[in-house]
């Protein structure tokens, strides 16, 4: 009875979330999204320290797919060694879709950006579904979310090209995890010890944000590296303690 109270309660929040952002306008892309503070070129490489900074995505990508393929994710879940490989694959590709955004933005590469990045939110919040409530829940959530979190941002595109573009339904995927896993920790026991891990990776998630937000102020105090760039890699840094937690948790 209890475990069905708090998911009462989780769902309760999800429909007013829903409720709460379908009931307002749509929401465009704001072209000046594209304006970063930092706009330098070298070695001939557009926004350089914006496209460089998503490297460690792809170093930390093909560590984690590694780690889950060759069966070493002992601080997982056996169950849910299917999501934490599409967790990797989406790090994977992200660096490669945000570098290519960066080195040119705009609305067309700013698709390739945000793809894989659904992927990751998605393999992420239904293996702490099946890490701390039910493997079987979050294998009855996997796949719909991937497919859900993909057609948010092709739903975006699509009506950008139409020229009323909406990106309702991507801040709902992107954001609505984000406010549900704390809660997901607080109300529920995980099966793996050590839940500092998950913590973690929303404390740094919340930082890169942060950083998103202050990108030319950070820029002008510290000089070499934008607040984008290092949005990059404090969210890539996210990214690294998850792959800890699969190496250390028991």
């Amino acid at each position: 009875m209890l475990a069905d109270n708090r998911l009462k309660i989780m769902l309760a929040i999800i429909a007013a979330a829903i409720i709460a952002i379908f009931s307002g306008d749509p929401i465009a892309q704001d072209p000046a999204y594209h304006n970063f503070a930092d706009q330098r070129r070298i070695f001939n490489i557009a926004n350089f320290f914006n496209v460089l900074s998503n490297l460690p995505f792809v170093i930390i990508g093909i560590m984690g797919v590694r780690l889950v393929a060759l069966r070493k994710a002992t601080g997982g879940l056996a169950e849910l060694q299917a999501m934490y490989l599409t967790f990797f694959v989406g790090v994977f590709l992200t660096g490669f879709g945000s570098a290519y955004y960066h080195y040119q933005p705009d609305n067309q590469t700013l698709l390739w950006d945000r793809l894989p990045m659904t992927i990751i939110f998605m393999a992420l919040f239904s293996a702490i579904v099946g890490e701390y409530i039910s493997t079987r829940l979050a294998w009855k959530l996997f796949i719909p979310l991937l497919v859900l979190g993909i057609a948010s941002v092709i739903y975006w595109y699509v009506t950008e090209l139409n020229g009323h573009g909406d990106l309702r339904a991507y801040a709902l995927v992107q954001f609505l995890p984000v406010l549900l896993m704390p809660l997901i920790l607080w109300l529920f026991d995980s099966k793996l010890d050590n839940g500092t891990y998950i913590w973690g990776i929303i404390g740094a998630y919340t930082a890169s944000k942060l950083m998103e937000l202050f990108d030319a102020e950070l820029y002008r105090i510290i000089g070499l590296l934008s607040g984008h760039s290092l949005k990059h890699l404090v969210a890539a840094f996210g990214t690294l303690i998850f792959y800890w937690s699969l190496r250390k948790r028991r």
